[in-house]
């Protein structure tokens, strides 16, 4: 499903999936939980990852993955149950060796507002020592930074 065409994206065309606060989504001061919002921008993450040619499946068979190294968000807004959130994603930098930027942003739609807008460092791994690996050509490939604006 796509986004209406009027949210206001950092970015022209990023990644999109639309989720709804749902009441277990809720923390004790009723707005969403912010471990909600890890799991939802994981979720985005691995969807773009899939678009671009690259699930799970692509990683075990390359023997190589991407492991988060740090997250930054910034929570600008409240979210509430019922709310239709619209999450989005897009690589916003990598050096093609070991390391790349995912960054995001959550958008509420009833008021257009964003509500959160975050990034993740992800570093590439050898899948069964864990420790650091260059990244395979597939991954330079697919993860390219997008530098369009969406003005």
């Amino acid at each position: 499903m796509n986004p209406p065409p009027t949210l206001p994206w950092d970015v022209a065309a990023p990644f999109t999936q639309k989720v709804v606060v749902e009441p277990q989504h809720l923390d004790h001061f009723q707005h969403t939980n912010n471990v909600v919002y890890l799991s939802w921008l994981e979720q985005v993450a691995w969807g773009h990852s899939q678009r671009l040619g690259l699930g799970f499946a692509d990683y075990e068979r390359l023997g190589t993955g991407c492991v988060a190294r740090r997250h930054e968000l910034d929570y600008l807004a409240a979210t509430f149950a019922g709310d239709t959130l619209w999450l989005a994603t897009w690589i916003a930098e990598t050096d093609a060796k070991f390391t790349m930027w995912r960054a995001y942003q959550v958008i509420r739609e009833s008021d257009r507002k964003t509500v959160l807008r975050g990034r993740t460092q992800w570093v590439c791994v050898d899948m069964k020592s864990g420790r650091p690996r260059r990244m395979p050509p597939e991954f330079v490939s697919a993860y390219q930074p997008v530098t369009a604006s969406a003005g």
